[in-house]
């Protein structure tokens, strides 16, 4: 009876790991399903509130911008990127790279979207407002 138990206890400690392991792999599974076409791509958190001049530049955002970037910044599946993402902090793309991207377009660089072309109706002042709001929701997101 005393060389059962350990056995026993074993068979129950292999047979318990084998069924997390299992479980474990199925969740891993469905965490990597394709993404949906016009999904966000990151998870922004947007702030408490926006500076006027970021408000400016969330609805300048909202009518030119979202269309490829989608809402509040978070990129699209299939049509371009998050720009609340560390790879378009300050230091890596500083206010001029966003005005340059709006008045000249950019080749496809980072991302596998192709290349932004240029956006014609936006004045400079309307770029400014809108790199505050960019910088404004990368701030909220731990990006600065």
């Amino acid at each position: 009876m005393n060389k059962l138990l350990p056995v026993a206890a074993a068979a129950a400690i292999i047979a318990g790991s084998l069924w997390y392991l299992l479980a474990s792999n199925e969740d891993d599974t469905a965490s990597r399903a394709e993404p949906v076409p016009g999904a966000p791509i990151v998870e922004v958190t947007m702030p408490a509130e926006l500076s006027p001049k970021a408000a400016q530049g969330k609805l300048a955002f909202d009518a030119t911008c979202a269309a490829c970037h989608g809402e509040n910044a978070a990129g699209k599946m299939g049509s371009g990127p998050p720009l609340v993402h560390k790879i378009y902090e300050p230091s890596h793309h500083g206010d001029m790279a966003f005005i340059i991207a709006v008045q000249q377009g950019v080749r496809a660089h980072h991302w596998p979207f192709g290349d932004m072309p240029m956006q014609n109706g936006l004045t400079r002042a309307d770029v400014l407002s809108i790199v505050d709001y960019v910088r404004e929701l990368q701030r909220a997101n731990g990006i600065e």
